[in-house]
Parts: C-alpha cells; sequence; structure tokens
C-alpha cells in the first residue's frame, strides 16, 4: 500500500470525519484504501467473513455527493465501518459464525445498521466471531478462527473477536460487536483497542442475533475513546421494536469527553487486584494506569465485590439457560441449513442440528437445558438468579463511594490459539473480571494501559460505570487515553 493510503488508515475515525468534512479527502478514497488494506491482510488476520465491497464504494460516493452538496450527515458519514457477522444485514448473509445458518439472507435490517446508514456510515462487511457469540477466543467459528494483528499465534479475543482484530489491523475505523459477557471488553483488551459495552437496554437489539437475552448489548469498538464515543451516540436510543430498549434519553457523550480525572473517585476491588491467576504484568500495567489517575487529580477508593467469586457460576447457568430457549428455533425448518435424507421430522431435527451446531453451542444448550429442567430449576437456574441479584447489591454500594469502578479487563493478555481449546472451564475462566458487568447490566469501557512488560501485548484497563452513566466512563477513559502514550501499530502483520 502507498505511504498515503496508510496515513489515511492511521487516522482515528474522528479525525477521518475532520478531513472528510474539510475535503481534505473523499469517502471514496479511503473506503478503497479499507478494502485494499483487508485484501493485503486479511487471508493472515481472517476479520471478515463476507466483504460487500460493491455496496460500499456505493455508499462512498453517496457520502461524497452529500458532502459535495454541504450536506454530510455527521461525524460518520462517509467512513467505513463493519459488522459482527451476529446482525442482520438485509441482502447480506448472516450466520452468526454457525453453519446452522449456512444460505440466510436477512429481508430487513437490524436497529443498528439502520442507524449507522442513515448516519451515512459505510458498511465494508461482516466480521468473524465465536459462533453465536459464545466464546472468549473467536476459535468457535465454524469459518475458521481470527488471528490477533498483534501476533498471528495468538487468539484476538471472542466472541466479537473479528470485531477487535479488523479495527487493530487498519481494516475499519470502527465495529460494531455485542457483548453479553465481556465479548467486547475482552477482544479490545487482546487487541489494544477501545470497546465499549453499553447498559442494558441503551441500544436496541432488534435484529441481533439472540445468545442470552437478559445479559446481550450492543457497543462499538474504535481504536480511540473519542471514536467509541462516536459510534454509541448513533446507535444508542429508544426503539418501539425492541421491548428491553430504554426510553431515557440519549447522553451528549462527547461533549464531557475532555473533563479530565481531576475530582473523579476511581474504586478499586481487592477482589479483583488479588484474584488467583492474575497474570503479574497485567497486574504491574493496571496498577500504574491506576497510579496515572491519582496524577491527574483522581481519588482511589478501595471497594469490595464480595460476590464476584460466584460471577463466573451464576453467568455459566444464566447464559446457557437463555441459550438453550433461543437456540431452539433452528430446527432446519425455517431458515438456514437442512440435513437432507431424514426419515421424519424428528430426525431432521436431530440431524440439522448435530451437523449444523459446533461443540460450544451444543455444550451450552445441553447446560442450560439440564439448569432448566424439572427438579433442577430451583437448585441451579433461580440460585444463579438470586446470586446475580447479590452482584448488582455489591456494585450498588460500591458506587456510593465511587465514580467508576477499574481494574483488569482479563487476567492475562491474548492467549495462543489452541491453547485453551480443549479445556472449557479454562476459556470461561478468562471471562472472571467482565461478566459480573452484563449479570448487573452495567456500562464497561475497556481501553488499552500499555503493552506487558515482557510479552509486548496489549494489556487492558476496564472501567465500570453506574447504569446509565457512559458519559462518565468515556470522560475517564479520554483522561487516561491522554496520559498514556498511544500503542504502536500491530506488528504482527506488518511486512
Amino acid at each position: 500500500m502507498s505511504t498515503t493510503a496508510r496515513d489515511l488508515l492511521d487516522l482515528s475515525l474522528v479525525d477521518l470525519a475532520g478531513a472528510l468534512d474539510a475535503k481534505r479527502v473523499s469517502s471514496r478514497e479511503v473506503t478503497d484504501a479499507a478494502l485494499g488494506r483487508i485484501t493485503a491482510t486479511d487471508t493472515r488476520v481472517g476479520a471478515f467473513l463476507t466483504v460487500t465491497a460493491e455496496r460500499a464504494r456505493a455508499q462512498a460516493e453517496a457520502a461524497d455527493a452529500r458532502a459535495a452538496r454541504g450536506a454530510r450527515l455527521g461525524a460518520l458519514d462517509g467512513v467505513p465501518i463493519a459488522l459482527k457477522d451476529i446482525f442482520l444485514t438485509k441482502g447480506v448473509a448472516t450466520t452468526a459464525g454457525s453453519r446452522i445458518l449456512e444460505g440466510f439472507v436477512p429481508p430487513y435490517d437490524a436497529a443498528v445498521v439502520e442507524r449507522l446508514e442513515a448516519a451515512g456510515a459505510v458498511l465494508l462487511g461482516k466480521l468473524n466471531m465465536d459462533e453465536f457469540a459464545m466464546g472468549s477466543s473467536n476459535e468457535n467459528s465454524a469459518y475458521g478462527p481470527c488471528r490477533n494483528p498483534w501476533d498471528l499465534s495468538r487468539t484476538p479475543g471472542g466472541s466479537s473477536g473479528g470485531s477487535a482484530a479488523a479495527v487493530a489491523a487498519r481494516q475499519a475505523f470502527g465495529a460494531l460487536g455485542t457483548d453479553t459477557g465481556g465479548s467486547i471488553r475482552e477482544p479490545a483488551a487482546f487487541c489494544g483497542v477501545v470497546g465499549m459495552k453499553p447498559t442494558y437496554g441503551r441500544v436496541s437489539r432488534y435484529g441481533v442475533i439472540a445468545f442470552a437475552s437478559s445479559l446481550d448489548q450492543v457497543g462499538p469498538l474504535a481504536r480511540t475513546v473519542g471514536d467509541s464515543a462516536a459510534l454509541l451516540q448513533a446507535i444508542a436510543g429508544r426503539d418501539d421494536r425492541d421491548m428491553t430498549s430504554s426510553a431515557r434519553p440519549v447522553d451528549d457523550y462527547r461533549a464531557a469527553l475532555e473533563g479530565g480525572a481531576k475530582g473523579l473517585r476511581i474504586g478499586v476491588p481487592r477482589e479483583w487486584l488479588e484474584a488467583e491467576g492474575l497474570d503479574a504484568g497485567v497486574a504491574r500495567r493496571v496498577r500504574e494506569a491506576l497510579a496515572a489517575y491519582e496524577t491527574m487529580g483522581a481519588r482511589l477508593v478501595e471497594v469490595s465485590l464480595p460476590h464476584t467469586r460466584y460471577g463466573i457460576a451464576a453467568y455459566y447457568l444464566i447464559a446457557p439457560a437463555e441459550a438453550s430457549s433461543n437456540l431452539a428455533r433452528y430446527d432446519g425448518v425455517r431458515y438456514g441449513l437442512r440435513k437432507p435424507g431424514a426419515r421424519g421430522l424428528k430426525e431432521m431435527y436431530a440431524e440439522t442440528r448435530d451437523e449444523g451446531f459446533g461443540a460450544e453451542p451444543k455444550r451450552r444448550i445441553m447446560l442450560g437445558t439440564y439448569a432448566l429442567s424439572a427438579g433442577y430449576y430451583d437448585a441451579y437456574y433461580l440460585r444463579a438468579q438470586k446470586v446475580r441479584t447479590l452482584l448488582r447489591r455489591d456494585f450498588d454500594r460500591a458506587f456510593e463511594a465511587c465514580d467508576v469502578v477499574a481494574g483488569p479487563v482479563a487476567p492475562t493478555v491474548a492467549f495462543r490459539l489452541g491453547e485453551k481449546a480443549s479445556d472449557p472451564l479454562a476459556m470461561y475462566l478468562a471471562d472472571v473480571f467482565t461478566v459480573t458487568c452484563n449479570l448487573a447490566a452495567l456500562p464497561g469501557l475497556s481501553l488499552p494501559c500499555g503493552l506487558h512488560p515482557t510479552e509486548a501485548m496489549p494489556v487492558g484497563l476496564q472501567l465500570l460505570g453506574r447504569p446509565f452513566d457512559e458519559v462518565t466512563l468515556f470522560r475517564a477513559g479520554r483522561a487516561l487515553e491522554r496520559e498514556l502514550p498511544p500503542l504502536p501499530r500491530p506488528p504482527g502483520i506488518e511486512p
């Protein structure tokens, strides 16, 4: 790629918007650069399942026509972005990373796709993911793993691995993912980008293929905190087609970005920084980030989240129980894969699901069905819901003493592909710091806080806030982003 294209792709989304507004660059030019970057790098990264080049160029030309008339629609107009392949996209194959949806082309768009296109965004394509968003490494995709642009032997995280990898690899200026137990925040941490999991109900889930309906939430992945704020601004808000979406007015996320950290109370849970299995290098970078907040005038406050140790157990009962219900619709009758040659309806169901679902969805369907079955509901699912209430109360008490809770996103940096694939429990424990945010329906932000001292891989800091207080998370995240040196370009795919 030419130097000009490289420099263009290194721009943040917000800086690109400024360049488009000033007519220093055209949307068609930057879209061609992004498509060229995908062609040059994605055979190694594996971030994209579908590239919609023709659609993207048409949208870019429409954006340029608006710019020529002085009628740009806003910050996202003409900006190339990409979507996790869990969002229904009219006329574009949508798989959720599973063979059970093979051949499925949705007849309508998800609400967030409608909102991005109404804002003028350019859709580059659909991104790789763990099957039905079930996984922490993107190795559960039926279409092959995605790889981390920092080190191609490592995972980009999951389930929104393709979204994080595409942004880190300079293939897209932003992406959307979903977060059910950390699936935006963990990939963002592993790939050195910014990931925002909004409050449950802040963004419509209409047209999002469901995993666990009381936990799933849509959010952006981007290279800077400001980029993340711009993307969330475009997709947040009430949608009457989603009964769980909130009617609460959407804040101006970019207005408070430069408010600084002075006066913020940063809660530090001792259960996180003293957790068994927390890598020493990760802990060091997180502590350095916390010290930087003190330097900027914030106050560190020790808080306790005593039920954290039950979070993984509660999550891996509630989420599979909801998955067993949601995935029952994939039967080979209405859409997607159908195994031919079956002798009767039950056999067709069984053979289609056996061939269409991978090992992880099968594992979670069986676990969830068992937890909901007669005689076990009270002992497992109901008890997990009671733990969920206790976790929410822990956070309520913590936020009496602080404005933001801070700690690591994951116990380690990105692990190697295959390292945990044969041990589901070890894989689940990668989510130990992230699942409680979803169980308590809180917003969470992941942002880079440096490279691991010995492994030279990104470390992520997690900031959690009160419900619907994304503004404070963006403010706190931007303050640290200004204080720390930016990460270099990921070296894994560079010449």
